[in-house]
C-alpha cells in the first residue's frame, strides 16, 4: 500500500510541476520548482529529467523549462484542425443540401482518423454522428483518401473485417489506393458497414499536399455505385471552388 501511494505522490507532484510550467509567463528555473513546490532539488530534478524523456517538457537556452515537442506538436495539431473545420464547413454544409446526405470532415493525427466535423443531410436514415468515433483507414473513404496521399500509412498487423465487403487484404488494399489516386476519390460500398456506403474527396493546401478529407455517406438502397462518382466529382468541384474564391480574395486583398 505504501509503494502505491508513493508512487501516487511521485505522480500528483510531477503533474504539479507540468502544470506550473506550462502556465507560468516566465520559464521556470529548477530552484524555483523546488521552492515553489517545496521539493528536494534532487528529486525535481528526477521528476523534470523523466517529463523531458517522455517529451512533455525541454530547457531553453537559459537551462528554464517550457513546453516539449509533444505539446507543442498537439497544440498545434489542434489549432490546425479548428482552422481546417472554420474553412471548410461551408463547403459541408452545401454538400449535405445538395445531396440530402452526411458530410464529413477528417484529418490524420497521432496514427489514427480523427473526424472532426459533420453536417447532415435532411433524411433521418442513415444520419449517424460519426464526429469522435475512431474508424479504420481501411474500411472508410476518408480513410482511404489519407492513405492514398501519404496522409497516413497502413497500420501494422492484421486488417479488421468490419463487414461483409472489407478489404482486409494489403496488396488488394494498394492496388485500390493507385486507382483513389487516379480517380481522385475513393468510394466504399460494405465496407465499414453492411449498408453503408461513402465517397471522399482530398482538401488540398496551396501547395498541393493533401491535408483532410470531405466525405458524403448514405445507405446503400439510396445510393448507387453512379451516384457515388458523381458525388465523388461533385465533392472535387466544391472543395476547388472554394480554394479557388478563396485564392481570389487573397489577390484582390
Amino acid at each position: 500500500m505504501s509503494e502505491l501511494v508513493t508512487g501516487t505522490q511521485a505522480i500528483d507532484r510531477a503533474s504539479a510541476l507540468l502544470i506550473h510550467i506550462l502556465e507560468c509567463s516566465t520559464p521556470p528555473l529548477l530552484s524555483e520548482l523546488s521552492r515553489s513546490h517545496e521539493i528536494p532539488k534532487s528529486t525535481t530534478s528526477r521528476m523534470l529529467s523523466a517529463l523531458e524523456r517522455q517529451g512533455l517538457i525541454r530547457r531553453d537556452r537559459n537551462g528554464a523549462y517550457i513546453a516539449g515537442d509533444v505539446l507543442s506538436t498537439f497544440a498545434r495539431s489542434q489549432n490546425h484542425d479548428s482552422v481546417l473545420v472554420a474553412r471548410m464547413h461551408t463547403v459541408l454544409e452545401k454538400l449535405a443540401h445538395t445531396t440530402g446526405e452526411t458530410a464529413n470532415l477528417a484529418v490524420s493525427s497521432n496514427g489514427e482518423m480523427k473526424l472532426i466535423d459533420q453536417v447532415d443531410g435532411h433524411y433521418l436514415l442513415g444520419a449517424t454522428n460519426w464526429v469522435g468515433k475512431r474508424i479504420p483507414f481501411h474500411a472508410s473513404a476518408l480513410g482511404k483518401i489519407l492513405l492514398a496521399y501519404g496522409v497516413a500509412t497502413i497500420p501494422m498487423g492484421r486488417l479488421e473485417k468490419l463487414a461483409s465487403k472489407t478489404v482486409t487484404s494489403r496488396p488488394r488494399l494498394l492496388v485500390e489506393l493507385e486507382g483513389v489516386r487516379k480517380k481522385g476519390y475513393a468510394i466504399i460500398i460494405d465496407e465499414l458497414e453492411d449498408g453503408l456506403v461513402a465517397v471522399a474527396a482530398p482538401i488540398r493546401e496551396n501547395d498541393g499536399r493533401v491535408v483532410g478529407a470531405i466525405s458524403i455517406s448514405g445507405p446503400s438502397p439510396r445510393l448507387t455505385q453512379k451516384d457515388l462518382a458523381k458525388i465523388g466529382d461533385l465533392i472535387i468541384e466544391e472543395i476547388h471552388t472554394l480554394q479557388s474564391n478563396n485564392e481570389g480574395k487573397i489577390g484582390a486583398a
